[in-house]
């Protein structure tokens, strides 16, 4: 009797769907068009497994769960102007050759100085803005930091995506007044008080007039509020060495018509509609 051979066929595999962008995904479930689901992830209205998402290139398995939130909207809210209040020892963020400012981020230095940009979390935005705006990652991004502050120096410091905003602040420095807070050890005289408003030199040319005033005064130091146009990097602990004075500290309060109003050192918060410069 001849034997028989059974031969089992073996089930073939399913084969697993590729992982696809997250806007593709979206374009098909919504529906719309890509473009327009771009603009909804970086806009900050898509979640993936219930986390969200800005970057219309991840990746997602055909799985996974994409939602999009039933209130967005592909309305543009613009270009935004950060605030932010610049402790001590924070790097502002790289200088373009002539004075110009440069983007955030543009620049990282070799020396581990945290730099300003990194404080603009969401844990470090203050209880007082009031703008209603949702933080986004495309926020951080193409921003320009005018006007810069020493690492030693802190106060009001702008970020900012609106070229109509960082052009007034760069072509009006010259006549936008700033108000910089300053303590110096000791008692001033009226003497360096008069001198300080006027009669000094930096880099080889006479000052013009500024306003100087004492704010509060004591045996150990005082603090001066200098409200002036124009000044140039280094120009304040000049004018405080030329009168004989110990520099202690440098904090900016108000650029133009905006003050630092509240804001904590680190702390940060979104420029409002009706805030001019």
């Amino acid at each position: 009797m001849r034997k028989t051979t059974t031969t089992l066929s073996m089930p073939r595999p399913v084969p697993v769907p590729e992982p696809q962008r997250l806007a593709k995904r979206v374009a098909l479930e919504m529906p719309c068009s890509r473009r327009e689901a771009e603009q909804y992830i970086e806009g900050g209205w898509v979640r993936v497994e219930g986390q969200l998402i800005e970057e219309p290139q991840f990746k997602v398995a055909a799985s996974q769960t994409v939602s999009v939130d039933p209130d967005s909207s592909l309305l543009d809210q613009g270009p935004v102007t950060l605030l932010l209040h610049k402790p001590t020892g924070v790097d502002s963020g790289a200088q373009h050759e002539g004075g110009r400012p440069a983007p955030a981020g543009a620049q990282r230095r070799a020396a581990a100085v945290p730099l300003a940009l990194d404080l603009l979390t969401p844990a470090n935005r203050s209880k007082l803005d009031r703008s209603g705006i949702r933080q986004l990652k495309k926020h951080l991004t193409q921003l320009t930091i005018t006007p810069p502050l020493p690492n030693a120096a802190s106060g009001l410091l702008v970020f900012t995506q609106d070229w109509r905003v960082a052009r007034k602040l760069l072509e009006d420095a010259q006549t936008m007044e700033c108000e910089v807070m300053v303590e110096v050890g000791g008692e001033v005289t009226p003497m360096q008080l008069q001198r300080l408003c006027h009669g000094l030199s930096f880099n080889g040319s006479a000052l013009p007039p500024i306003k100087v005033s004492v704010s509060s005064q004591n045996p150990e130091q005082t603090r001066l509020r200098f409200a002036l146009k124009g000044v140039s990097p280094g120009q304040i602990p000049s004018m405080c060495d030329d009168v004989g004075l110990h520099l202690l500290a440098i904090k900016r309060t108000r650029v133009g018509r905006i003050p630092l109003s509240g804001l904590e050192p680190g702390q940060w918060r979104y420029l409002l509609p009706h805030e001019k410069f």
